[in-house]
């Protein structure tokens, strides 16, 4: 990421924090606001995003046992690699003991296609993938949750300095239409690079997927989100696999992230 690239990231956090489209997300719902109760039992649903570095459940089940001392958690991921999420067999998952659980998920979490703000007719193919999605969640008795995934990493072929920006606005608009809770990951990745614009988080090889460090931020996300706690002060550092000062900032900047796209 070169600074001009950077320098967009970061007006592009700003102009979301002070615009019309800022005070639009800092109206988006907490876990409270949306029936959501320490849930144990989550569907994680979605694509190669999900399933890089040991998973996005797994880092967020380690967070979730140490920060709120739940040790019965049940989380199950299902992803297909590229997919979308009208790929996706939701009746199925969704029908007791179908993948494993006999009762029903409190929580259901969508990603869909990383490219899905790319275009009106993609954006189009998730809105519409959302919306008979959560119809299905909500008859099971779980809430729908909407994974806002992060933008390209300059170097990849199709890379926009607006993604970021394109990204939250759907996920926010199709949030609100479902009236789902939306966890901020693409958000948390730009403030990160606006504040450290030495670390990476993607893979150097793609510029696409998620290395250890973003899906470190990305579960802390998760977890602030999901269960309205602050991840800042975790131990949690994937067996030492993330050295500590990385996973200190990666911390604040998910709580932050948060507490900002929920205007707390």
């Amino acid at each position: 990421m070169t600074i001009a690239t950077r320098s967009l990231v970061g007006a592009m956090v700003l102009l979301a924090s002070t615009s019309a489209f800022g005070q639009d997300m800092a109206a988006q719902p907490g876990a409270a606001d949306v029936g959501l109760d320490a849930p144990r039992q989550i569907l994680f649903v979605g694509n190669s995003y999900f399933y890089y570095n040991d998973s996005l459940h797994n880092h967020t089940n380690r967070m979730v046992g140490e920060g709120e001392g739940i040790d019965d958690l049940a989380y199950r991921s299902i992803t297909i690699s590229g997919g979308s999420l009208d790929m996706h067999p939701f009746a199925h998952y969704l029908t007791p003991d179908a993948v494993g659980y006999e009762e029903p998920f409190d929580a259901v979490i969508l990603q869909g296609h990383s490219a899905a703000a790319n275009s009106e007719s993609r954006s189009a193919r998730f809105r519409d993938a959302v919306v008979a999605a959560d119809a299905l969640i909500d008859e099971s008795g779980a809430q729908t949750v909407l994974y806002m995934s992060h933008a390209y990493g300059e170097g990849h072929n199709s890379h926009d300095p607006e993604m970021t920006a394109n990204l939250a606005a759907l996920y926010t608009e199709v949030g609100a239409e479902v009236d789902a809770l939306v966890i901020p990951v693409g958000l948390a990745f730009a403030k990160a690079y606006e504040e450290r614009p030495d670390l990476e988080l993607h893979m150097e090889f793609d510029h696409s997927h998620p290395n250890l460090a973003g899906s470190y931020l990305a579960a802390a996300t998760t977890y602030a989100t999901l269960y309205d706690a602050s991840p800042v002060g975790l131990e949690y550092d994937y067996f030492g696999r993330l050295d500590g000062e990385t996973a200190a900032f990666l911390q604040q900047v998910a709580a932050d992230t948060v507490a900002e796209f929920q205007g707390k």
